[in-house]
């Protein structure tokens, strides 16, 4: 990356950084139980609550335990259940639609990133009803309230119901973009484990292994402060410590610590913001419908090597901290066991070290890659179009070295 570019990236971040203790984040209000949602409801003066999900969270049963308890409790509710696994702007208008034609007062978004980004998307529409999801892209563009919202998240992965960002699917050029505004935080988060207790292995291990990139990339980013970084070393260290036995034993106890520390990695990431992990993995599932989740496990220890000695040392605290090395042990070696583990977690898992990538698609990804991650993404090495298009050869390309 040229000196100009370079010093535009890191000026804009220190600004960011520096902005970051006045900015309005705010985390959300804990909700322990779905049983606990009618009297947040009540509390809040709501009467019908739209619930946004998708068609497997509802085959599954799922969602019968929170419809059961509201009917119980005396409300009316609306469903919208035809979320894709990359949201789409069709997505958000036929949920705005519904919201509106069954006269809804508020949302309730039930599931994985998916439906809580497409429930912050009808969120910003009402809220700015003038204006499109494409006008609203970007930064700090919707600066208006939106209805409450409550988020009820099935995995243990994507840490939305924590974050002020959207991320929606153009129908039309499949281009994935993100909304980031404060208004879009979750009011309540609800950390149920009994929601995610018949999740298949392969979810939880994708969604899983999405949270612990969401806490690396907020811990070795250059913008984290104190609070960030004891909010991803707890997330990381909790992932480690029972992702394996969520995966095989589904024990509650175990389901619930991922939750946690999903909600905590969300509060690390929303703040102290991803890196190109995150930048790479968008513009695949823009394009192929990448889950996304499964994109970062793959993409996670390709971006950490290729990152070399300018993550080293984080890493290695990384290391220390999890107990895969000591104060004496060098960083490098340090930083390769972060990288080593998390190699053995995607092999355990069944993860492939490759993800399909078109040859022909590489300069449309890295254009989307480059776009989305400079100058936001506060990353120990600042990469150029170029390099990420190597990257890409690299995530799509067995042989690659």
């Amino acid at each position: 990356m040229n000196i100009f570019r370079r010093i535009y990236c890191r000026t804009f971040q220190i600004v960011l950084k520096l902005a970051l203790p006045f900015l309005p984040y705010r985390d959300p209000e804990i909700i322990e139980h779905i049983e606990g949602i009618a009297d947040v409801l009540k509390e809040n003066g709501k009467s019908k609550p739209l619930i946004v999900t998708d068609k497997t969270i509802r085959a599954l049963g799922l969602t019968k335990g929170l419809e059961n308890s509201l009917t119980e409790s005396g409300y009316n509710y609306a469903i919208y259940d035809g979320v894709v696994a990359n949201p789409t702007t069709d997505n958000v208008a036929e949920a705005l639609n519904e919201y509106k034609q069954s006269g809804c007062d508020c949302l309730i978004a039930f599931g994985g990133g998916s439906p809580m980004d497409c429930a912050k998307g009808v969120g910003a529409r009402l809220a700015r009803p003038k204006k499109s999801l494409g006008d609203l892209r970007g930064i700090l563009k919707i600066r208006k309230k939106i209805p409450l919202l409550i988020a009820i998240p099935t995995t243990a992965g994507t840490g939305s119901e924590t974050t002020l960002a959207c991320v929606i699917v153009d129908s039309e050029t499949r281009h994935k973009y993100a909304i980031n505004d404060f208004p879009l935080i979750p009011r309540y988060a609800v950390l149920d484990e009994k929601v995610t207790m018949s999740l298949p292995p392969h979810i939880v291990a994708t969604t899983g292994m999405d949270a612990l990139t969401h806490a690396i990339e907020a811990y070795i980013g250059k913008s984290g402060n104190r609070s960030t970084r004891r909010d991803a070393l707890s997330a990381i260290k909790t992932i480690f410590e029972n992702i394996e036995q969520s995966y095989t034993e589904k024990t509650p106890e175990a389901r619930k610590n991922m939750l946690v520390a999903a909600h905590y990695a969300g509060r690390a990431f929303s703040k102290a913001y991803v890196g190109y992990v995150h930048a790479l993995a968008h513009a695949l599932g823009g394009k192929y419908d990448t889950p996304h989740g499964l994109a970062n496990a793959v993409i996670l220890p390709i971006v950490l090597e290729a990152y070399g000695k300018k993550a080293h040392k984080k890493l290695w605290k990384i290391a220390v901290y999890c107990g895969m090395a000591d104060k004496k042990t060098p960083k490098a070696e340090g930083a390769y066991a972060i990288i080593s583990a998390i190699k053995e977690l995607n092999e355990k898992f069944g993860i492939p070290e490759r993800l399909t990538v078109n040859e022909e698609d590489i300069e449309q990804l890295a254009r989307y890659a480059d776009k989305e991650a400079n100058p936001l993404y506060p990353v120990p090495r600042l990469w150029t179009r170029k390099q990420l298009k190597e990257l890409y050869k690299k995530i799509g390309d067995t042989n690659a070295e």
